[in-house]
């Protein structure tokens, strides 16, 4: 007859404690011998040295000093800054330290059944930030972990927490020992992924709840036993607070990946419920973010016990985007730019690439209009159904080539195999939006390429993205080069209604989204020529268009110039059904009509 769990974990507890007191006593001896070996090393350098390795002593400390602190106001826990080589975090200020970290999977002191999945999955070497953060997470250590996108830390975190189900022999009855929180529903799917490679040949039990999916069919699965749950915070929060037979008091591992992302599309309230709602006693707690803000530093400081390790991988590091990305931008005029993205896209095809927009209309138009004329892209926004972007996500990520179309929601933490390029045809808002976008490409060592389009009044946002640590090159698009189908266009629109309908909601919510910038100094609608504007939504005459300016919603100005026509009225809502009426029309004669002048 098995153990009871508490059992198991205080027996578990008690070889930790004895372990840790024989590795102390080994520290002590090496400590010894180690200083005796820096003096002798210390005696033989140049006096020059010596002054330069006290100097940048004296620095180390008083960055130290300062970063302590999370928040001032309280005594609070004290997080190491530390850039670990060791499993106990070594000393966390030399630069060779680095050499000292062994990559190699194999070596990881993990479960045979972990070992396999590791190795059918395809890896035998860890990223730095796995290599970093596995060995403290493995010996029970909280982690605040901040890394680049597209460095590895899903692993990072999943293969520490599986190793705590398997050794304390979780069962479907034990409920659930880990959480992992992800901001988006795309992350957590893929996360899920992840975890059921890892979990293969593992007993422990593993499952999902997010929002848009059927609530009844998760309390269902809950209720009979999740070892390993993923979930975003809206839902996670519902279960914990109504789901009668939510079994979470043994939980033994709380992960929060893209702390940041979740933090800035409003979850902060979710986050403080969920984490008073959780058990704490022995409870680990690894919290992952892509950058780290004073949010993400206040989420930290309530959800990490005393004694937290902090690991930076890219804190030395010159540039904020991984190696191996090509980045650069071109300078277009607003009523070039579709006709540039339309050369861009054919002449690329064959190639896997994600196009960011900054609205949901946007993306639907910009989609509809391309597929409509035979250059085939998918469409991923936030108005979509659950199911449509769940089946869009994957069929994306399993295609060898293609085109994505998006909004932000794609932006964070999604690991599609090999795109070649991340075009953002609408600028961030900020460059660490801009980071993560860029981050969809050259993941983990691979190469990829970007491009970022600006108008000529945007090419402050450069001077904001140097100082953030993103080197960007000029690239050069010839005119006679770019296809010249701005009648063809022109006429498409006029003559086809749905697809009118769609252009003109896409130029409304595009001059929405430009009127919420931050940076009102760059990006600033009343700069913009709404003519050239209208031109790239296929309009001969931009519609005129009622956008609201700031939160109050009192400040409504009209934009636009032609209001005669009914089609342009806003008061006309797009109906839903439109998509599926404006496909059918793509068999009629207008259609082969018009292919046969855009392909010219």
């Amino acid at each position: 007859m098995s153990e009871p769990l508490e059992k198991r974990e205080e027996k578990n507890i008690r070889k930790k404690r004895k372990l840790e007191n024989t590795e102390n006593s080994n520290n002590n001896t090496n400590n010894k011998k180690n200083k005796n070996d820096k003096k002798k090393k210390h005696d033989k350098r140049k006096t020059n040295d010596r002054k330069k390795n006290k100097a940048d002593s004296h620095e180390g400390e008083e960055e130290e000093d300062n970063n302590n602190v999370i928040d001032g106001s309280n005594p609070v826990p004290q997080i190491e800054r530390s850039d670990f080589s060791t499993n106990d975090g070594g000393d966390g200020g030399d630069d060779d330290n680095n050499d000292k970290v062994d990559y190699d999977f194999e070596l990881l002191e993990v479960s045979e059944f972990t070992k396999k999945a590791i190795g059918e999955m395809g890896f035998t070497k860890m990223t730095e930030i796995q290599a970093k953060t596995i060995p403290p997470l493995m010996v029970g250590r909280d982690v605040l972990g901040a890394a680049k996108t597209g460095s590895g830390k899903t692993l990072a975190f999943l293969i520490p927490a599986i190793e705590v189900l398997y050794k304390l022999k979780f069962k479907p009855r034990n409920g659930t020992g880990v959480i992992v929180i992800s901001p988006t529903r795309e992350l957590a799917l893929q996360i899920l992924g992840v975890a059921k490679d890892l979990l293969k040949f593992h007993q422990q039990t593993f499952g999902i709840v997010m929002g848009g999916a059927n609530r009844q069919a998760e309390v269902q699965k809950i209720t009979k036993g999740v070892n390993l749950l993923i979930a975003t915070p809206g839902r996670l929060l519902d279960h914990l607070q109504n789901t009668k037979g939510f079994i979470f008091k043994n939980l033994k591992a709380l992960i929060i990946d893209e702390a940041d992302r979740i933090l800035d599309i409003g979850f902060e309230e979710e986050m403080r419920q969920i984490i008073r709602i959780l058990p704490k006693e022995n409870r680990q707690t690894m919290l992952f973010s892509a950058t780290l803000t004073t949010k993400v530093e206040d989420l930290a400081r309530i959800s990490l016990r005393e004694g937290p390790i902090y690991i930076n991988v890219d804190e030395k590091k010159e540039n904020a985007t991984v190696e191996g990305l090509v980045q650069g931008y071109v300078v277009c005029e607003s009523d070039k730019r579709f006709l540039l993205l339309f050369t861009f896209l054919k002449k690329n095809l064959k190639k896997k690439m994600i196009v960011f927009f900054s609205s949901c209309n946007s993306v639907k138009y910009h989609a509809e209009l391309l597929n409509y004329i035979d250059v085939p892209v998918l469409d991923l926004h936030g108005k979509q159904k659950q199911t449509k972007r769940t089946n869009t996500f994957f069929e994306f990520i399993n295609a060898d080539h293609g085109i994505l179309f998006c909004t932000d929601v794609a932006a964070r933490g999604l690991d599609i195999p090999a795109v070649d390029w991340i075009i953002q045809y609408d600028p961030p808002d900020d460059p660490r939006d801009y980071i993560h976008r860029v981050g969809r490409t050259a993941r983990a060592g691979g190469q990829g390429k970007s491009l970022l389009f600006l108008l000529p009044g945007e090419l402050g946002f450069l001077r904001y993205l140097k100082n953030a640590k993103v080197p960007l090159n000029e690239y050069q698009f010839p005119e006679n080069k770019i296809a010249n189908v701005q009648s063809q266009l022109e006429k498409l629109v006029e003559k086809n209604y749905y697809l009118h309908q769609s252009a003109r909601d896409g130029f409304r919510s595009y001059l929405c989204s430009y009127a919420s910038y931050s940076l009102k100094s760059i990006f600033n609608i009343n700069n913009l020529d709404l003519q050239k504007v209208g031109k790239a939504f296929g309009f001969q005459v931009p519609p005129k268009v009622n956008i609201t300016i700031g939160a109050s919603g009192k400040d409504s100005r009209h934009r636009g110039g032609n209001n005669n026509n009914n089609n342009n009225s806003l008061n006309n809502n797009n109906n839903n059904n439109n998509k599926a009426h404006f496909l059918k029309q793509r068999t009629s004669a207008l259609k082969k009509d018009n292919n046969k002048q855009w392909s010219r």
